[in-house]
């Protein structure tokens, strides 16, 4: 359907609303600031966007308490606040168009992906955690028969969610399903860069009976915003997935505010290792190269080092560079791009920083490497062979299109190879040995390990990390332990 839609004269048609939502209504902030919401593959203004600060904090927050305390939707029947999220999930999908040009226009990523991706996964994950509302039990400790100990979940209360821009959509999802679902209030507080779509689903919320105050959107900037957020007192919980280095400001605000609860999903530098008993090497080498080259590599747990068995490693390079010189690279509103625009100027300039210094360090570039000259913000899709494991593009985050890759001897110098990182998001090993399997997945110290694929998962599976990539849990069950409290309540029977 995508291919028959003229995608440029829908975004010349396309009204774009740039104002907060708090306590259920459209409002700007109450400085009366704004700040340009700027298309990257083309540089033009989208929208004036409200730049929310402290003051409107305040007033989100108050509002958000309100709807909780009131227990308009905290206390709400579990099967009533399931028909609404299910509502919700159902308005997301019906405006799938709307939002996949919304998501595309700020942030840069191609139409495709859009549409075939974050629209469908942010709509059925909203659809997930409603169905799980009324299918979760409450537990009855095995107590002595004088006593009985009751064991509740309960919301938390009001909830800050403060999501990335490279899935903007998608993650306010994973965070918003279970803070819904578990009854508390919200306030999404988008990415600067990619706040349109967070800002549609105000009217979304609204529209499926989501009661006033319990969804909250404040666009604005870290700095400011985010900031008042992380030290706001009434705020009970922040849920962060962002740079590792902003991760460690929330944690810092929580110590200095009140102990609010912080959960984590921060960085990542991936491992993606291929040992020579790979069952397909040309799978393994495709799944390499869209590892990294997916979403111009602006994904968490890319998988931006690549980890080879040195007797293949030059047959997988050549294969991975067959792959990555074959992606079309343009605009993000093309059906047939593959790889779009990187989010802004500043995002451009660090990564060509980082391949700078590839350079200059000794790698081998093979693949790429430049500016593809525009009025956007694109970079060619970038390979780096003889990379060790002390340069700098093997070690930090580049969040680009840039693959390392780097020899490893055996599987146990390959395992070591991949944990030597301060960070553990995500890792991939591909061998067709069930032992070998066990073991890689086993001492990888990484929130998830694929086996044999790299990027797969379901709304049913956790996702998360070790070590500096943050702690707590996205997707599944397991997030909603991020968003409630065990409350025990003890009755005496006597004898």
């Amino acid at each position: 359907m995508s291919a028959t839609i003229d995608w440029h004269a829908r975004a010349a048609a396309l009204s774009v609303t740039g104002s907060a939502f708090i306590d259920g209504r459209y409002v700007q902030a109450r400085s009366g600031k704004t700040f340009d919401c700027i298309n990257p593959a083309t540089g033009k203004t989208l929208a004036q966007i409200a730049a929310c600060d402290a003051e409107d904090v305040d007033h989100a927050v108050a509002a958000a308490r309100r709807a909780f305390d009131s227990g308009v939707w905290s206390r709400m029947a579990p099967r009533e606040r399931k028909k609404r999220l299910a509502a919700f999930a159902d308005l997301i999908a019906a405006n799938t168009e709307e939002l996949a040009l919304l998501e595309t226009l700020d942030m840069g990523k191609p139409i495709r992906d859009s549409l075939a991706v974050d629209l469908p996964l942010s709509a059925q994950c909203i659809d997930w955690y409603a169905e799980a509302i009324d299918k979760l039990y409450d537990e009855i400790a095995p107590t002595a028969p004088t006593a009985v100990s009751l064991i509740r979940r309960e919301p938390l209360g009001v909830v800050a969610a403060v999501v990335p821009w490279n899935f903007p959509l998608l993650m306010a999802a994973w965070k918003l399903g279970p803070i819904l679902a578990a009854g508390n209030s919200v306030i999404l507080k988008p990415a600067e860069q990619s706040p349109l779509t967070a800002i549609k689903l105000g009217e979304l919320a609204a529209a499926a009976g989501i009661p006033d105050g319990v969804f909250n959107v404040l666009p604005g900037f870290g700095e400011t915003a985010g900031r008042a957020l992380g030290l706001h007192m009434d705020v009970d919980a922040v849920a962060f997935t962002g740079s590792t280095e902003v991760g460690k400001y929330f944690l810092q605000y929580s110590g200095q505010s009140n102990m609010k609860r912080v959960g984590l999903e921060c960085g990542g530098k991936s491992p993606n290792i291929i040992l020579a008993d790979a069952p397909d090497l040309d799978a393994a080498a495709t799944a390499a190269a869209w590892g990294i080259f997916y979403n111009q590599g602006e994904v968490c747990n890319a998988g931006s080092r690549l980890i080879v068995e040195r007797s293949v490693k030059d047959e997988v390079v050549e294969k991975v560079i067959a792959v990555g010189g074959a992606i079309k690279v343009g605009d993000p509103l093309d059906p047939a791009t593959e790889m779009g625009a990187m989010v802004d100027s500043r995002q451009t300039e660090r990564v060509m920083d980082y391949i700078d210094k590839g350079k200059a360090e000794g790698a081998t570039l093979r693949l790429g490497g430049r500016r593809i000259a525009s009025d956007g913000c694109f970079i060619e899709a970038t390979l780096f062979d003889d990379v060790t494991g002390g340069m700098t593009i093997a070690r930090e985050e580049i969040f680009g299109p840039v693959l390392a890759t780097i020899a490893a001897d055996d599987v146990d110098d390959a395992i070591r190879i991949g944990n030597d990182t301060s960070y553990g998001l995500a890792a991939a090993v591909w061998t067709r040995d069930l032992n070998t399997a066990f073991k890689a997945s086993s001492a990888l110290r990484a929130g998830v390990v694929w086996v044999n694929c790299f990027d797969h998962g379901d709304i049913s599976s956790p996702f998360g990390g070790f070590k500096q990539s943050g702690f707590g849990r996205d997707k599944s069950l397991h997030a909603l332990e991020k968003y409630t409290e065990l409350k025990a309540t003890w009755i005496h029977l006597g004898r």
